[in-house]
């Protein structure tokens, strides 16, 4: 079954964590919907008392698999003596697909219950509720980022080796600020996923089949993508399994990971530090999924083969100097971990749509070109 095919009401979020706002009885929208004012402000009258959003103009719309809309909301006194802005990003699953996936309820258990938690700069966020019925609805209404006067990251925008070392930089004091802290412990947020123990990682590939399938008739992905894999594509799959197996039998202190971190889920604040802003993938994991996917993503395959190891060396001593212990070595890092995690970015890239709004096919030909150099496919067994 494909994402387009789910059951909408299937229960497919494990973990029925309470929603924050018992007195919302009625579900989230789900579908194709656009809200209102009168939605808008009902809903965070749920936790603003008395807020009444008095009219909405939605200023931009994306909608991929996630809807998005920066939005412009007159609110009444009690909604500006609450400090609501007038700009809002409203964040949630409207676009009539991937139902069959917990990513939106993840994201506002994330926001509401961890990002005041951590270290790392994080998007505001004003409102965050979900459904408790195992549909796995979310919704999260955050500050429009634009206002900060930074600006969005993009997968295909050329960082250079300064730049990606800075990001590095911002990338060890996300994952050191809750290293191996109570806080993210299953007894502690059972809400949380660990890292490829969860059908929306374990099973990505059989999930995206369909769209792993639309690019392979693509002539312009055919023409960078290794012939082996052509060949046969389902080695991306039995390849991804065995990463899988190899992080599940791996031993090491577990921190927050984005789960999707390239260059295209960053935000670039005015001084240059970057803030991770999409979090449906957020797990309690290991930084090496992170690290190898924003690294090898971000670098051309020249800048790569002359800088990797190094840029690995110095993102392992930023993590130290953030506070992070028992943190495995450098060889082992380079050796064991990111050539199997390229594994990650080919499957995720080979069922990217460039209509969701990242460009596909330079990060294809970086991560295929990685996995032959690094030897990704061998070392999980093909």
């Amino acid at each position: 079954m494909n994402a387009a095919e789910a059951e909408p009401d299937a229960v497919i979020d494990r973990h029925l964590v309470a929603r924050p706002y018992p007195a919302r009885t009625t579900p989230l929208p789900h579908g194709r919907f656009t809200p209102d004012a009168e939605w808008l402000g009902s809903l965070m009258a749920h936790k603003y008392p008395g807020v009444v959003a008095q009219s909405m103009e939605v200023v931009q719309l994306f909608d991929s698999h996630t809807t998005k809309l920066r939005v412009a909301v007159e609110w009444n006194d009690a909604g500006k003596a609450a400090g609501l802005p007038r700009n809002l990003c409203i964040k949630s699953n409207w676009s009539g697909m991937f139902d069959n996936v917990d990513i939106h309820a993840l994201e506002a258990r994330f926001y509401h219950f961890l990002t005041s938690e951590m270290t790392a700069n994080t998007a505001t966020c004003y409102y965050a509720d979900w459904d408790d019925d195992g549909s796995a609805r979310g919704v999260i209404v955050l500050e429009d980022l634009n206002e900060r006067g930074g600006k969005f990251g993009h997968s295909t925008q050329h960082a250079g080796v300064d730049g990606v070392a800075s990001a590095l930089a911002d990338l060890a004091k996300l994952h050191a600020g809750l290293w191996d802290s109570p806080l993210i412990t299953p007894d502690a947020a059972p809400w949380l996923p660990t890292s490829m123990h969860i059908p929306v990682d374990y099973d990505q590939v059989r999930i995206m089949w369909h769209w792993i399938g639309e690019n392979l008739k693509d002539p312009n992905f055919r023409a960078i993508a290794p012939q082996h894999y052509l060949d046969d594509p389902r080695r991306v799959e039995r390849a991804y399994d065995r990463l899988v197996d190899f992080e599940r039998a791996f031993d090491a202190p577990y921190c927050i990971i984005l789960g999707d971190c390239h260059q295209g889920n960053t935000y670039m604040l005015p001084n240059g530090e970057r803030m991770w802003v999409d979090w449906q993938l957020g797990r309690r994991g290991r930084p090496w999924r992170d690290l190898t996917y924003f690294t090898v993503g971000s670098l051309t395959i020249e800048e790569r083969r002359h800088s990797h190891r190094d840029l690995i060396a110095h993102y392992r001593d930023c993590l130290i100097k953030e506070g992070a212990t028992n943190v495995i070595d450098l060889d082992t890092i380079w050796n064991e971990q990111i050539p199997r995690w390229v594994m990650y970015g080919i499957q995720a890239w080979v069922a990217n749509m460039d209509h969701w709004g990242q460009n596909g096919l330079p990060m294809n030909e970086r991560f295929f070109v990685a996995g032959e150099d690094l030897h990704s496919w061998t070392l999980l067994g093909e």
